[in-house]
């Protein structure tokens, strides 16, 4: 197997070098400007979309592949985050209605929040790495197979291709074309016949990323509508337990607000829209345990069963 270059200059590159734009040591030369591209079709502009791809621009790769980082922890971020908005709101719920006083529900919220934070966490870790050694074993595996049996990855390809649609001849060429290049044809059964991502250079290190940033998103907005019933009267005190659960009630809101506002920073730019979704979908769970807990308490308050002499 050998690893060409194309024999032709990059159509790109004459391009950069016409428009008199040298490329800099470390920035690499994309053919459009994705931003421009995005926007274009968001607004359905046509016009705009062929002007994006037309245009090549520089960029610095380290900045796009912070960006990129940021766009794949959105997951964990908002997971961890909405989980912990909920469970300590219902902590508070059930506090308020079992009637206990502002240092227990302190005591109970930051105690339960940062156990399951711990928890959450070193789950996402542990299935986090899990996957990451499942992706890394298929990886090894296809390469094997590639070493030992070309001919029937090759086909593998070819007919893979061919049910999706390209005719067999143009598969044919296309397969084998892309079959010169080892590492490159690899990746490519990875994306196309697994459906599995490429593996990350340092598995272990993204997989206890992923842990800690689950276990910091659920611990910071688990936080809020604790800090929200029991910090309230410190700035304000003789409120009424009312008063506290409304600032607690506040505090959920806004936190959920303000994780939808930065789950649109990586889908549409729709902030509003996004933060209005997060917030009712939110509420509606929130509504929801703080009625169960109102019932249990009821109940509890009703029937001899938690009658202690």
């Amino acid at each position: 197997w050998r690893s060409a270059t194309p024999p032709f200059p990059s159509p790109l590159l004459s391009r950069m070098k016409s428009l008199g734009e040298p490329l800099l040591p470390g920035q690499e030369a994309l053919s459009r400007d994705l931003g421009a591209a995005r926007n274009a079709y968001a607004s359905g502009d046509a016009s705009a979309s062929r002007a994006a791809h037309a245009t090549p621009i520089m960029v610095d790769p380290r900045a796009s592949e912070a960006h990129q980082e940021g766009g794949g922890r959105v997951k964990s971020i908002v997971f961890g985050g909405l989980d912990g908005i909920l469970t300590s709101f219902a902590i508070v719920a059930g506090a308020v209605g079992a009637h206990l006083p502002p240092i227990a529900v302190l005591a109970m919220g930051i105690s339960n929040v940062l156990a399951d934070a711990l928890s959450m966490g070193a789950g996402e870790f542990l299935s986090s790495r899990a996957y990451n050694n499942y992706v890394q074993k298929e990886l090894e595996r296809e390469t094997w197979e590639l070493d030992n049996y070309p001919e029937g990855e090759v086909l593998e390809m070819i007919e893979l291709f061919h049910q999706r649609g390209m005719s067999r001849e143009d598969a044919e060429v296309v397969i084998t074309r892309m079959a010169k290049y080892k590492d490159f044809f690899v990746n490519i059964m990875m994306t196309e016949e697994l459906a599995l991502p490429l593996p990350v250079a340092d598995a272990s290190a993204e997989s206890l990323k992923d842990g800690f940033i689950m276990f910091l998103s659920f611990a910071i907005f688990g936080m809020l509508p604790v800090l929200g019933f029991v910090c309230v009267p410190v700035v304000a005190p003789g409120l009424s337990t009312g008063f506290q659960f409304g600032a607690a009630c506040f505090f959920t809101g806004a936190a959920l607000m303000g994780l939808g506002a930065y789950k649109a920073l990586f889908h549409d730019k729709n902030y509003v829209r996004s933060a209005l979704e997060t917030l009712i979908l939110g509420s509606a769970c929130a509504a929801v345990a703080f009625l169960v807990g109102r019932a249990v308490a009821s109940f509890g308050m009703d029937s001899d069963l938690f009658t202690y002499s």
